[in-house]
């Protein structure tokens, strides 16, 4: 009997699995009861190895899933990737029909469907559309439980809908024939995502030992939604900056388009010593990138002459972007150069691009120089010697490949005497001036320009004017033309408005120093003449200045436009200024309403 002990005790020592214990509990079925008695402790423990080694198998076995489910979720980039996760890997544990992901909003109180199962029963029905569209509220009790619960929570559907605590998506399941919820909150860290809505057709379908497998297998699957979000707003800046690119590729024709129509001559005009000289320094800095300080009275032509230096650079083919210093307040001249990110400051509602971007590889024109503030020249210096800028707001470094050219009517270099501007951005911008002279230096030069401005405004007036009388035109050469240029420019499509015969014989100009009006008022016209009834102005005894002259012009320009200073058929709009120039010019210059009205 004790051999038989012995041998039934080591038989038991050696059992692993059920089988075995099954096995010997048949052996000994017939066996003596003093013999069962005398194994039965040790049967116990054999019995307890089976079932801890079962316990063992099984915790491998959730750890294997795990790990399967890790490894699978590493490499989940799209929604696709992750239902075929959930449907193959959590379908071999759970019984479900289908599966919904919703996800927080940013505004942390409502919540979206992120994704909709395809195996969803729930497609023909007629409220299924919505799901994919609405924002649902998380005060909601049912939806604010399944975000916030700790552990998976199981609910029945009919008690739900029964107590109206089920949203959209509950009832639309609830109708389609799903009885058991499961909800499962995802989490990042400590950052809330959503939940997991698992939808059973039965009651107690869910196995409800395995939900804390469920819970190991959220947070992996709140990995991968994250990842999939990220992508998604990837996704959206990418289209973002696509459509900055569109946004640029738009503003640079439009920008193209302007240049054309502002500058539809292709050649300065004029064949005198003065503005021959010039040219011919355009042509030996043109091909250079040298920095170019282009100096000259208002109206002289400065940036038609940067226009011409552009044309023929080995950067024509590039953008010429122009930036008016005196038009923009100094606060926003920095975002116009530099650009800004959203939210820089208050109305940056969207990231910007500025001048130096726009113009990269290609010509900035940094127009009225003179008028930028010190603090701003600190900058320019830098990204002059830098060649680099970063955005106002922005800690990005971008690099520039911009070609300088800047202009000023001022005496730059008494301001920077004078502490006005810095010394070391004067030098810089000064590599290669250029000196346009003034119009009353260039007396040879009038009769082409009159005749070319006579030619655009009456093409575009749709009038017939073969060009100005010999006296008009005497009369125009001895003028001092403190606007230059422009003003001539103005004065011919003014008279060109006003004309009625094919050759001007009467002008409307301001007094002239040292030449009489002979032949420019009615009497010189004839009383049918296109000017017959305006008056010659008389010549003044004193030598008036230049801010009498130009406040006189803007006066009568303003009440030629009825008072009206911006927008289409303004002051601004004639003078060919910018509004805010005008206004600050009837500011300085002390020009009151009842003036012009």
């Amino acid at each position: 009997m004790s051999e038989q002990t012995d041998d039934l005790s080591k038989v038991i020592a050696a059992i692993r699995d059920k089988r075995e214990l099954q096995q010997l509990i048949d052996d000994i079925k017939n066996a003596a009861p003093e013999l069962v008695q005398g194994i039965y402790m040790q049967l116990s423990v054999a019995m307890a190895n089976v079932l801890a080694a079962e316990q063992v198998a099984e915790i491998d076995r959730e750890q294997s899933m795990l790990l399967s489910v890790s490894n699978e979720i590493a490499t989940t980039r799209d929604k696709k990737d992750l239902l075929q996760i959930l449907h193959g890997k959590l379908g071999k544990l759970f019984s479900f029909s289908h599966t919904v992901i919703c996800t927080l909003n940013n505004d942390k109180k409502t919540v979206r469907t992120f994704l909709l199962d395809p195996h969803s029963p729930n497609q023909k029905h007629p409220d299924y559309p919505r799901l994919a569209s609405e924002i649902f509220p998380i005060d909601d009790s049912l939806l604010n439980l399944a975000l916030h619960a700790d552990s998976p929570v199981l609910f029945d559907a009919e008690m739900l809908v029964r107590e109206s605590k089920g949203s959209l998506c509950v009832r639309i399941n609830y109708e389609c024939g799903i009885r058991e919820f499961l909800f499962v909150s995802l989490r990042n860290g400590e950052e809330r995502l959503g939940f997991l809505m698992m939808c059973s057709k039965a009651a107690n379908e869910i196995n409800r030992q395995k939900l804390h497998l469920i819970q190991g297998i959220a947070s992996q699957l709140s990995v991968a939604v994250a990842n999939i979000l990220a992508n998604e707003e990837l996704e959206r800046k990418i289209k973002t900056i696509q459509g900055y690119k569109q946004q640029l590729e738009k503003e640079k024709s439009y920008l193209q388009e302007e240049i054309n129509d502002a500058f539809n001559y292709q050649e300065v005009i004029g064949a005198g010593p003065a503005i021959q000289q010039v040219l011919q320094r355009v042509s030996q800095v043109a091909k250079s990138d040298s920095s170019v300080l282009i100096l000259g009275e208002t109206g002289t032509g400065k940036e038609l002459i940067s226009r011409a230096i552009h044309n023929q650079s080995h950067r024509k083919d590039q953008l010429m972007v122009k930036v008016n210093c005196a038009a923009l307040s100094p606060h926003l001249i920095e975002s116009e150069l530099f650009g800004h990110e959203r939210g820089s400051f208050t109305g940056a509602t969207d990231r910007r691009i500025g001048k130096f971007e726009l113009a990269a590889g290609g010509t900035l024109f940094l127009d009225e120089i003179g008028e930028m503030p010190l603090d701003l020249q600190v900058k320019l210096l830098r990204v002059l010697q830098e060649k680099e800028i970063e955005r106002v707001g922005g800690k990005a470094v971008i690099p520039t490949d911009v070609r300088i050219i800047a202009a000023t009517n001022r005496q730059l270099w008494q301001e920077v005497q004078a502490g006005r501007f810095r010394s070391d951005l004067y030098y810089r911008l000064n590599v290669f001036p250029i000196v346009i002279p003034p119009l009353r230096d260039r007396p040879e030069d009038i009769p082409a320009l009159v005749e070319h401005f006579i030619a655009k405004y009456a093409r575009k007036m749709g009038k017939s004017i073969s060009g100005v009388s010999e006296q008009v035109l005497a009369a125009l050469k001895t003028y001092s033309w403190p606007g230059n240029i422009r003003e001539l420019e103005h004065m011919i499509e003014r008279t060109v408005l006003l004309a009625q015969e094919p050759l001007i014989r009467y002008i409307d100009m301001p007094a002239m120093e040292g030449a009489g009006a002979e032949g420019l008022g009615p009497e010189g016209a004839g009383a049918e003449g296109a000017g017959a009834e305006m008056a010659a102005l008389p010549v003044e005894d004193r030598v008036r200045t230049i801010e009498e002259i130009e406040r006189e012009h803007i006066v009568l320009v303003l009440k030629k436009c009825h008072g009206k200073v911006s927008g289409p058929g303004g002051a601004a709009e004639l003078l060919k200024i910018p509004s805010t120039t005008l206004s600050s010019k009837m500011k300085r210059f002390k020009i009151k309403r009842d003036e012009f009205e």
